[in-house]
């Protein structure tokens, strides 16, 4: 244990935590600038961070792109379909979301992608949705009610934390989406998502007429996105590579409460007893998703692809050049049958009977 590398525990963290603040910040920034164009400007920003992390990556003579498998033109309509759904339609919903709800409720609301993606999973790919997940959605649906509530009113406000919602239901399917494709460079499908919804959204602000102020807004959204939804990912995927994904996903739960807590300060904002309410079903919905497993017999069906692997129950073949350790080519995965516990991933998707 003395011996572990915490390097990717840190990775995480600073990702969880780079990710989280963005809320609360956009919720400042949103008042100055409309939220189309800072949608546009966020994801602009992500793919000019990647850009500036790719040039130093080649600077230090690093060979991390030799591990990672270009886009194929196969894999286009998945990434078109995210780039749409998580790229530009999430990311426009949520700030304009952000005009009328608190940060502190905002970030919290974050965690319904989660959920989003779950569901989506067992709806469309007939995924397994065992108890923990309905009672996730129970949990998290009466924290959804509790935060829209307006205490000075007397009334539920509904727009904004819908409009919150369908942002979490789109990187849903964005999420869902880009599982099929999961095996290629992570940092080219950022870079292209970033560059493609980031002038699609600031295209569309500019052809609404809407007034963008030319001030240091634009450099502060764009230093925002660059840290936030690129350089945040960069670090995601590194502890991906050294914690797994199930622990990585445990960690990085952590982000829309970092968000919350900083908004108390940021904003200005105060804590109520429903907001403390809903902190606690939110954290107790999360807990049951990742607490969710399932185990029974399934077939992987014959499947051949390119991607980064070691030889493990999943990567059973001949190597004809003697590789070892991880390694990419292309390959083929025959038919399995096994039993073992498992999650929905790249090698698990399959239908479900029951």
């Amino acid at each position: 244990m003395g011996n572990m590398d915490k390097r990717p525990l840190i990775y995480v963290m600073l990702s969880a935590a780079l990710f989280g603040i963005s809320t609360p910040v956009a919720k400042l920034l949103v008042e100055d600038m409309p939220p189309v164009a800072l949608a546009g400007l966020l994801y602009l920003g992500a793919f000019l961070g990647l850009s500036v992390y790719l040039v130093l990556r080649r600077a230090s003579g690093s060979n991390e792109a030799r591990n990672t498998v270009p886009l194929e033109r196969r894999d286009l309509p998945w990434l078109a379909g995210a780039i749409l759904a998580g790229g530009i339609v999430a990311p426009i919903a949520l700030m304009t979301g952000l005009t009328v709800v608190s940060g502190f409720a905002a970030s919290l609301l974050q965690n319904l992608e989660g959920v989003a993606t779950a569901i989506i999973a067992v709806v469309i790919f007939k995924e397994y949705a065992g108890p923990r997940l309905w009672l996730a959605l129970l949990f998290m649906t009466a924290a959804g009610v509790l935060l829209s509530l307006d205490l000075s009113q007397g009334t539920i406000s509904l727009a904004g934390p819908l409009l919150i919602a369908l942002a979490m239901v789109c990187w849903g399917i964005d999420n869902n989406l880009t599982q099929h494709i999961s095996g290629k460079d992570p940092t080219q499908i950022a870079r292209l998502k970033g560059v493609i919804a980031g002038t699609t959204s600031l295209g569309l602000a500019i052809l609404l007429g809407l007034r963008i102020p030319l001030d240091a807004t634009i450099f502060y959204a764009l230093v925002l996105g660059s840290l936030s939804y690129g350089i945040s990912l960069v670090l995601f995927i590194k502890a991906l590579d050294g914690l797994g994904s199930s622990r990585t996903g445990t960690f990085f739960s952590l982000g829309p409460f970092v968000g919350a807590v900083v908004s108390i300060p940021l904003l200005g904002e105060s804590v109520t007893v429903p907001l403390l309410i809903a902190t606690g079903l939110m954290a107790l919905g999360v807990w049951m998703m990742l607490t969710e497993r399932h185990q029974h017999v399934h077939r992987h069906e014959r499947t051949t692809h390119a991607h980064l692997h070691e030889d493990d129950i999943h990567h059973r073949h001949v190597h004809p050049e003697g590789q070892q350790g991880s390694h990419i080519h292309e390959h083929t995965h025959e038919p399995m049958v096994h039993s073992h516990v498992h999650w929905p991933d790249q090698y698990h998707r399959h239908e479900h009977k029951h």
